[in-house]
């Protein structure tokens, strides 16, 4: 994960039922699943919501949150 950019933006958007982490490097981009960024993909513990551990550890390369 070290050749992730920093300052990123993450949002949660219900897909299917569930929350699923969403990502833009900029607010000019759309949103786009996390899985579309399988450079960033780290796999999730069962019974998570999907993208859990990527979020953590986007957290700490300064992406923030915003409320969807």
């Amino acid at each position: 994960m070290s050749n992730i950019p920093t300052g990123g933006q993450m949002c949660w958007k219900r897909e299917d039922g569930e929350h699923v982490l969403h990502l833009r490097h900029s607010p000019l981009e759309q949103w786009r699943n996390y899985e579309e960024f399988p450079e960033y993909v780290l796999q999730d513990p069962d019974g998570f919501s999907k993208g859990i551990t990527t979020f953590r550890a986007l957290l700490k390369r300064d992406w923030i949150t915003i409320k969807s």
